[in-house]
């Protein structure tokens, strides 16, 4: 197993955040076959990596509204 040292990463909020600095969601686009995500407030904490493909279908459920709400 891969291990990712998130000191190294380039992060970008995710578009999905809201403005207010409230639910600040921050991923990478560093690797092609997995997608790193962490919690902007806590920079030092816990990052999740879920597979690029598994990212991709959420993202897309969560911009068709198919998730929540």
């Amino acid at each position: 197993m891969r291990t990712i040292d998130p000191s190294v990463v380039t992060w970008r909020k995710s578009s999905y955040s809201n403005s207010d600095g409230g639910a600040c969601v921050e991923v990478s686009d560093d690797f092609a076959a997995v997608v790193p995500v962490r919690d902007s407030k806590i920079p030092h904490g816990p990052v999740l990596v879920f597979p690029a493909v598994g990212w991709a279908s959420f993202v897309s459920a969560v911009g068709g509204g198919q998730l929540g709400g």
